[in-house]
């Protein structure tokens, strides 16, 4: 009896290990291709590899960016606030919905309900923009002002965060709540180093997307008709020194 009641033990808790990898986010972003994450912390495997210096940040994870393999992590599924790094989940719900070529012209209240400190471009209201130019604000700049606008075009700021939901979903990105599109800081907005870095390997798939990623400069139309130069904010990108203002 011993022996059966053993088995049957067993056998529940082989039951109950299926169940949770059915369930979990790991097993979820593995069937999308990205392979899973310890939940607390790798070490580099590679023979030779440099042993992972001490950082400071509360959650990170480094994966290679062609085959989406985890390389080193530490807290992966830590749900934190994302700010900023949120857009490349808006760029990715966002931009196969919007022609680039589509010119709009900014009404006012599309530029309601940015928050104080936010990161901006310089979008008008009641001036034209392509399409084009307001993905330029958004990649280069950060601009939560072309994120507005965009997210206008796109069904409304509500809609589109239950999009970014759905799409986060469909990419296995199990830890993502979207309140603000332009990844202001609002209560219960969380995302992971996790699901950061599964959308970006998918971002870096959508050869456009991939081309604003890599734009280190661009020119924005000005309010008077004009234009002036914005330059990249990822100083990997641009060698610039300094720390940019990009208030989510």
């Amino acid at each position: 009896m011993r022996a059966l009641r053993g088995r049957s033990a067993g056998a529940r808790a082989r039951r109950g290990d299926r169940r949770s990898r059915r369930r979990s986010p790991a097993t979820d972003a593995g069937r999308a291709g990205v392979p899973a994450v310890p939940a607390r912390h790798a070490r580099p495997s590679a023979r030779g590899a440099p042993e992972v210096p001490d950082l400071t940040a509360r959650s990170w994870l480094v994966a290679d960016a062609d085959t989406g393999e985890v390389l080193a992590a530490h807290d992966a599924h830590r749900r934190l606030p994302p700010a900023s790094t949120l857009k490349t989940l808006f760029a990715l719900t966002v931009m196969p919905a919007l022609p680039s070529g589509i010119r709009h012209r900014v009404d006012p209240e599309e530029l309601e309900g940015i928050g104080p400190g936010s990161s901006l471009v310089g979008v008008a209201e009641y001036r034209t923009y392509r399409v084009s130019d307001l993905w330029n604000g958004v990649f280069l700049n950060s601009g939560n002002d072309a994120v507005r606008v965009l997210a206008a075009l796109s069904g409304g700021w509500r809609a589109t965060a239950e999009r970014m939901e759905e799409k986060a979903r469909d990419l296995g990105a199990r830890d993502t709540r979207v309140k603000s599109p332009d990844g202001y800081d609002e209560p219960g907005q969380v995302s992971s180093a996790f699901d950061l870095a599964v959308f970006g390997r998918a971002g870096l798939r959508n050869p456009e997307f991939a081309e604003y990623c890599a734009r280190a400069e661009a020119s924005f139309p000005a309010r008077d008709g004009g234009s002036y130069p914005i330059v990249n904010t990822n100083r990997l990108l641009t060698g610039r020194t300094g720390s940019p203002r990009t208030g989510g």
